[in-house]
């Protein structure tokens, strides 16, 4: 795979298990999160937050106990609201410090992405998780502090990963022609998304994650590979 000016990379299912997300980090934000709010609402960061969801769901801003429950129950609901992604970060970062856990990056992927950083090869971010919580995973890995390696990251405020225009936005900001950009992904339809808007790519097809393999017409006319290290010419 020649040509490749640089390289853009999904995380959950790319990089690393799509269960850590689920099973770790979610879980372990649910748990914290009316200890953190007893402990740090009146933060200016935290407070902001507690406003907005007061606001929006017309309670008090001083009831700190009926914010939490909603708190919890967007939790339940999967909701993707700023203020709980905000707070959930905040949450993180505390278990990320205290080292109750690394962000279990693949071994593969961890050892492909210095040799291609060692070769001069941008590397960047893209996912629906925010741009902090991106940096948060990436420098708290099972192999260490992988931030420098990355030349910048991208999220759902550049616009939606199955949208052909988000990733045009993307080779802009970049400054390379889309020919010259491979994106990597666990998901089919994003990497239709590139590849409508000119990117080449490939489908992170791993046995962890999916059991049954993705192939022919499953995989959609995109190269597919389990591990890193068969993506072949980089």
């Amino acid at each position: 795979m020649s040509g490749i000016g640089a390289v853009v990379t999904d995380i959950e299912g790319t990089t690393s298990s799509i269960a850590f997300v689920r099973e770790v980090l979610f879980p372990y934000a649910r748990r914290a999160l009316p200890g953190f709010l007893q402990e740090h609402h009146d933060r200016p960061d935290v407070a902001q937050w507690l406003r907005r969801v007061a606001e929006e769901t017309q309670q008090s801003a001083d009831d700190l106990d009926g914010i939490t429950e909603t708190l919890l129950a967007w939790t339940d609901a999967d909701r993707k609201h700023t203020a709980l992604k905000a707070l959930q970060g905040m949450i993180w970062v505390d278990g990320y410090e205290k080292a109750t856990y690394a962000a279990p990056v693949y071994g593969d992927a961890a050892e492909a992405l210095r040799a291609w950083h060692a070769r001069g090869i941008p590397l960047y971010v893209y996912s629906s998780g925010s741009v902090p919580a991106q940096k948060l995973f990436f420098g708290f890995t099972e192999h260490g502090d992988l931030r420098p390696l990355f030349s910048g990251y991208f999220d759902t405020e550049t616009g939606g990963k199955r949208d052909a225009a988000s990733y045009r936005a993307i080779a802009t900001a970049i400054g390379k022609p889309a020919a010259e950009l491979l994106f990597l992904s666990d998901i089919v339809e994003e990497l239709d998304a590139a590849r409508e808007a000119g990117w080449r790519t490939v489908l992170v097809d791993r046995r962890s994650d999916y059991p049954e393999a993705r192939t022919r017409e499953a995989a959609n006319g995109h190269p597919r590979v389990e591990r890193f290290d068969q993506i072949a010419g980089l």
